[in-house]
């Protein structure tokens, strides 16, 4: 019986082929016909699906990979963590684990921080989503970890525990804590929250209670009966942990920043359900500052670097400097075998070896895995696989290559042959998955450490159509499209390496890992006796993609950014990253009479201009998509016909017809529109005059259909990512919403706008009938700003340009001279022509819902063009605001007031002056997500805003 992660990995396409035979690389892709299964020692264990990095980090390489393998080969030590959003986790705590100590260790991340901010694009919401996976993803290859996520979506800035469950339902976070415990199998679970006021966000609430909540809950078999398939089994973890509180406690208590409230200082465990009054105290204290000589520097530098590549949150991370520092973490709950252990050898004080909890991580350790007395096999066997890894961490790690190895051999041999009789055993079912699960980790790992130590490497690419064959192109793979078509051929070289003499390349395979056929065949050969032994091997394979392949795409989705949890297509990918890669390169050798396998995902090529060469993950496409931009705007003002501009991309050359789906009485001009494409791109924009009838204020929708060679494409894509991130694909159907808005602008604006970490709000300001113009550092800091009487500062610029400071005086004087000066919120304290003050941490108004109050009911900025309502805040999304002011000059005016539930209530969420001829605004309210919602009141609000200056 395989653990489920396994099971599920060599379900769908697993390849067998016997040790001894050589690549017979006239096949098709293997695993398609049962006639080729003969049975591998590593087919019995299986490995897990390889990594899409083609090129790992300098940590990850080398002799100091290997020092950190031999350390993890050493230790059983595995851990949990769990959290509510990317960069919550401490990514100092999770290096010194995996790189220090050797731990194996899995981030849970219960959303994709879709409600984030976004410092390095206008993309948002589910875009978003997808961008901070990759973001931490590449953040886990520094911290060491593997990745898992949950359902729930983030839905924006939450006050309370009680809010975010009422959002996501407390059994989902559960299940998916509890599901996640029970496919990694950790000693120990830990939390960067507890579950607290202390934790300020609801989210980090949220995680802190459910970490502890899965740990009571995922060995119990009557809890979630339904995840027990497949291999899948109750696990009870030792332990359970949280960080010790960052807010510190005074005679007022915590202040918890969520609410700007002071709360009591007690703290619920909620695994037995008793309550600490005053400070928790500390119970393991981690040395992540400590320097790592084999590193060359402490594992917080390197977290540091980790955790900077979540730009959209921070826009990159300065460097960290070197010297000492702790992860201090309080113990909730261990069980009874874990808190009363004897005494263990090591210094006390880390999560496994403390005053409170001793767990012991030796290979010898896993015979309690079994239910009862183990067999004295089982115990032996165990016992002499251990020492043989520790008397080779003590007497053999500064030994490299053939002889490192060699003395390496005898020991992988050992596990080898114990997983096999483990498999044939007649142990206790629960105990013999939880022995395959381990000792197959063990096995995987004995393939990284000879990696290492034999020079072996392996990298399947994509071939580009016009190459040679692959052979004799020099150093570099082919720069290739990044995806491929249903029914297209092409090729995919695997080329591999052996850096010394004493191993041989036994056999080169694909796998697809849906199992589907990928046809074609091999230009290779099989392996001869000669080829086997050369230091490098480069095999062409020749495929076609099935009929039926289905577009690399997220399995995750949801009808709109209303439903806060994603819909799951395919229950067996649930909490993964993405659904598994089109296709992974595989080659066996052989060394001293053991097997050793290295895999990787098929890889394409791009070249860019500055960095280079970048592989990125083979894609499936749709061989056409199509698409309309914008995805939603407002019937035109004027009564004129609505523009819909529809593009149609195709991989390769394709002829067809596009038409529209209308809602009922309504008319396109022209009816159908033809496309024809001589080759890969995208059609200049298709545009359909679209006549609506005398339409309501309701919501509308348009689709966008091509057909092209019989079939009918309805979606599209785009790449979402930025330079240095990798990229993934996010399909839509084509569709554009729109809607009528009774709306005025004060005629002859002329709008400049300052764009800062990116919106749409342009484009809303397009659809009120005025082109703005995006103005640039050099306009600001000399232009003439008189050739605009409006400019808008947008979100977070201020941050995000540093000569917006330095033009400060250049605006003051542009509002002094009769200009209009609009800015939205700000992330942080900025100039102003009178002084305003944000606070420490800038109030925000969660509840799309808060009734705003108007103060002013008369002011001009709330009457003309449009009289500003209660009605207009109605039908929101995600948030009031953010950047609320807290004190402002006597010169401004406030006009509304709102507040969350419990908070105080906020007046600086829009401020006017007028300052000399001029008019200045601070609008903190989040029109920049309404208006890419069609929300009409802000339309509404935006356009009195443009319009302040305007009126006599």
């Amino acid at each position: 019986m395989f653990p489920y992660r396994i099971f599920r990995s060599v379900s769908i396409g697993v390849v067998a082929a016997s040790l001894l035979l050589v690549s017979d690389a006239a096949a098709p892709l293997r695993g398609q016909d049962a006639a080729v299964k003969a049975q591998s020692e590593l087919e019995m264990a299986p490995l897990s699906e390889p990594s899409p990095v083609a090129l790992p980090i300098a940590e990850d390489r080398g002799y100091a990979d290997l020092e950190q393998t031999i350390r993890r080969l050493g230790t059983t030590a595995s851990v949990l963590v769990i959290v509510a959003h990317p960069d919550d986790e401490d990514g100092a705590l999770m290096t010194y684990l995996t790189r220090g100590e050797g731990a194996r260790v899995t981030l849970m991340t219960l959303t994709r921080g879709e409600g984030g901010q976004n410092a390095m694009s206008a993309d948002e919401y589910d875009a978003l989503g997808l961008i901070r996976t990759n973001e931490l993803l590449k953040a886990d290859e520094y911290y060491g970890a593997s990745q898992l996520w949950g359902t729930e979506a983030d839905f924006g800035f939450s006050k309370t525990q009680e809010e975010a469950f009422a959002k996501w339902g407390h059994d989902r976070v559960l299940y998916d804590a509890v599901l996640a415990v029970r496919r990694v199998r950790p000693q120990i679970i830990i939390s960067t929250f507890v579950g607290g006021v202390s934790d300020g966000h609801g989210h980090h609430q949220v995680s802190g209670e459910i970490a502890q909540e899965a740990f009571k809950a995922a060995g119990d078999r009557k809890v979630f009966p339904d995840q027990l398939k497949n291999g899948l089994e109750p696990w009870q973890p030792l332990a359970v942990y949280s960080r010790s509180p960052f807010a510190p406690i005074t005679d007022k208590g915590i202040f918890d920043y969520a609410t700007g409230k002071w709360a009591p200082a007690r703290f619920h465990n909620y695994v037995t359900g008793e309550w600490t009054e005053g400070a928790l105290g500390t119970d393991a204290t981690m040395p992540v500052g400590a320097w790592d000589a084999v590193l060359g520097r402490s594992y917080e530098q390197i977290a540091r670097e980790g955790w900077g590549e979540q730009k959209s949150q921070y826009g990159g991370a300065s460097p960290e400097l070197s010297g000492p520092d702790t992860s201090e973490y309080h113990l909730w709950a261990a069980v009874p075998e874990a808190a009363t252990a004897a005494r263990i050898h090591g210094e006390p004080g880390g999560l496994f070896n403390n005053e409170r909890v001793r767990i012991y991580t030796g290979v010898g350790g896993l015979a309690r895995l079994v239910k009862g007395t183990p067999p004295p096999w089982l115990s032996l066997d165990l016992k002499q696989i251990d020492t043989g890894l520790s008397t080779y961490a003590s007497d053999c790690r500064n030994l490299s290559g053939v002889e490192g190895a060699k003395k390496l051999v005898p020991v992988y041999r050992e596990t080898l042959d114990l997983y096999a009789r483990v498999r044939q055993s007649d142990l206790d079912a629960v105990g013999k998955a939880d022995l395959e699960f381990e000792l197959g980790k063990k096995i995987e790992e004995f393939q990284r450490a000879f990696k290492d130590l034999l020079g072996l490497d392996l990298i399947g690419f994509v071939e580009h159509s016009g190459g040679g064959g692959g052979f004799g192109r020099g150093s570099t793979a082919d720069e290739s499209a990044r995806s491929v078509t249903p029914g297209e051929h092409f090729k995919v070289r695997v080329h591999t390496a052996q850096g010394v003499g004493q191993t041989r390349l036994l056999r080169v395979w694909l796998e697809s890992r849906d199992g589907s056929r990928w046809g074609g065949g091999n230009s290779g050969g099989a392996i001869d006796e000669a080829a086997s032994r050369t230091p490098t091997d480069d095999r062409t394979f020749t495929l076609v993609v099935p009929d039926d392949a289905q577009p690399t795409a997220p399995y995750f989705t949801r009808p709109s950014i209303e439903q806060p949890y994603y819909d799951v297509a395919d229950a067996a990918l649930r909490l993964d990253s993405f659904e598994p890669w089109p296709l992974e390169a595989w080659a066996e050798f052989s060394f001293d009479g053991v097997p050793i396998r290295l895999g990787g995902i098929v890889q394409t090529l791009e070249r860019v201009a500055g960095p280079g060469g970048i592989y990125e993950p083979l894609v499936v496409t749709p061989a056409i998509g199509v698409s309309i931009e914008p995805e939603a705007r407002i019937l035109p003002l004027d009564g004129e016909p609505l523009p819909v501009m529809v593009t149609v991309h195709a991989e390769a050359a394709a002829e067809g017809t596009v038409d529209l789906k209308l809602p009922d009485g309504w008319k396109a001009e022209p009816a159908q529109l033809e496309f024809h494409l001589k080759g890969a791109g995208n059609t200049e924009p298709l545009k359909f005059e679209v006549t609506a009838p005398d339409v309501g204020a309701g919501a509308y929708s348009i689709e966008a259909m091509a057909q092209s060679g019989g079939k009918t494409y309805a979606t599209g894509w785009r790449t979402i990512g930025y330079q240095g991130l990798r990229p993934y694909n996010q399909y839509k159907t084509a569709t554009l919403a729109t809607r009528k808005v009774d709306v005025k602008l004060a005629p002859g604006l002329r709008v400049g706008y300052v764009m800062g970490t990116g919106d749409m709000v342009p484009e809303a300001i397009r659809e009120l009938g005025v082109e703005p113009h995006l103005l640039t550092d050099a306009e600001l800091g000399s232009g003439d700003l008189s050739a605009w009487n409006v400019i808008v500062i947008g979100i977070r610029a201020y941050s995000n340009r540093k000569e917006l400071t330095a033009a400060q005086p250049r605006l003051d004087e542009f509002v002094k001279r009769g200009g209009t000066l609009v800015v939205e919120y700000q992330g942080g304290d900025f100039p102003a022509p009178l002084p305003v003050e944000m606070g420490r941490l800038g109030e925000r108004v969660v509840d799309e819902a808060a009734p705003v109050k108007l103060l002013d009911p008369e002011n001009p900025l709330l009457n003309w063009p449009n009289k500003i309502t209660g009605a207009d805040f109605d039908g929101w999304v995600e948030e009031r605001g953010h950047g609320f002011l807290d004190r402002w000059d006597p010169g401004y005016t406030a006009l509304t007031e709102t507040a969350d539930a419990g908070q105080d209530p906020q007046r600086g969420g829009l401020l006017v002056a007028h300052v000399g001829k001029g008019t200045y605004v601070y609008v903190a309210y989040a029109l920049y997500r309404q208006l890419t919602e069609l929300v009409p009141g802000s339309y509404r609000i935006m356009a009195n805003l443009l319009s302040a200056g305007e009126h006599k």
